[in-house]
C-alpha cells in the first residue's frame, strides 16, 4: 500500500494518515510506504508485488467521501511536473518489467490544502469513512478468504 501526499499541507496528508492508521491497527498483512509523489522509480517498486493499493487525497466532492476503484494502466506522461499518476506508474511497470500487479486506488475527499499539519474536519470525517470501508470490506474479506 502506498500513501501519497504531504501531511504538511492539511488534507493533502489524507493518504499518509490512512496508511499510518492502517499500520497502527496491525491487521494489514502487506507492506506500507509513504510517498510525496509517485515517480518513475516506483514502477520498479510495484513490480515486486502481486497487488498494490494507491491511497491519495482527492479534491472534487466524492459522493461517499471516498472511492475505491481498479487502477488501469495508462500512458499519460506530463513533462511539466515531477509527479506521475498511479495509472502511469502501472503502465511503466508493465512496459519496463513485464509485470502487471493487481492495482487499486483509494481516493479520499478533502477540502483544505494550505500549509498546516492538521486535517480539516471534512478530511477527518472522510478518512474515517474510508478506514471503516477498508477494514470491513477489504481486510475482513481477505482474512475470511484465507
Amino acid at each position: 500500500m502506498i500513501g501519497i501526499g504531504n501531511c504538511g499541507r492539511s488534507d493533502d496528508g489524507l493518504g499518509w494518515a490512512f496508511v499510518e492508521t492502517i499500520e497502527k491497527g496491525g491487521d494489514f498483512p502487506g507492506d506500507t510506504l509513504l510517498r510525496y509523489q509517485l515517480q518513475v522509480e516506483d514502477a520498479d517498486l510495484i513490480s515486486q508485488y502481486d497487488q498494490v493499493i494507491f491511497v491519495d487525497a482527492y479534491q472534487g466532492g466524492l459522493e461517499d467521501g471516498y472511492t475505491f476503484k481498479k487502477c488501469l494502466a495508462a500512458k499519460d506522461f506530463s513533462f511539466t511536473t515531477h509527479r506521475l499518476p498511479p495509472e502511469t506508474v502501472l503502465y511503466l511497470c508493465q512496459e519496463l518489467y513485464q509485470k502487471n500487479p493487481n492495482a487499486y486506488m483509494l481516493l479520499i475527499d478533502g477540502e483544505k490544502w494550505e500549509l498546516e499539519i492538521r486535517l480539516s474536519e471534512l478530511g477527518q470525517k472522510n478518512l474515517q469513512k474510508a478506514l471503516n470501508f477498508f477494514e470491513e470490506e477489504i481486510i475482513f474479506k481477505a482474512a475470511v478468504l484465507k
